[in-house]
């Protein structure tokens, strides 16, 4: 009776934390009207022909540093920063993130 109420949790879609972090992220920024699905898609499938990952990807790591490495052009892109701000802004995501001890929240320093 007891393997009736045993319910397990559902696989994760995404391996690492900061996938879905990014992925809900771009979401935010579609529905914030920053640019449209379609231009997304446009603009991915360019880096992912660009990185010749047009094989089958499953959603690991090289697929999501794509899809970082989009994220980050967009602003540029629409001029709404130039690519050395989003450079210093990555720089300092990721500096914050070293210095992080594990499980404490990511917190950029104030400048």
């Amino acid at each position: 009776m007891s393997d009736c109420l045993t319910h397990s949790a559902p696989d994760s879609v995404f391996l690492e934390p900061w996938h879905a972090q990014v992925f809900a992220l771009t979401v935010h920024l579609n529905e914030a009207g920053r640019f449209s699905w379609a231009q997304w898609v446009e603009r991915f499938s360019e880096t992912l022909r660009r990185h010749g990952l047009d094989r089958q990807l499953d959603g690991g790591a090289d697929y999501f540093n794509a899809w970082l490495e989009t994220l980050e052009a967009i602003p540029a892109e629409a001029g709404n920063a130039s690519a050395q701000e989003v450079e210093r802004v990555r720089r300092d995501w990721e500096e914050a993130y070293l210095g992080t001890p594990h499980g404490d929240p990511v917190r950029l320093s104030a400048r």
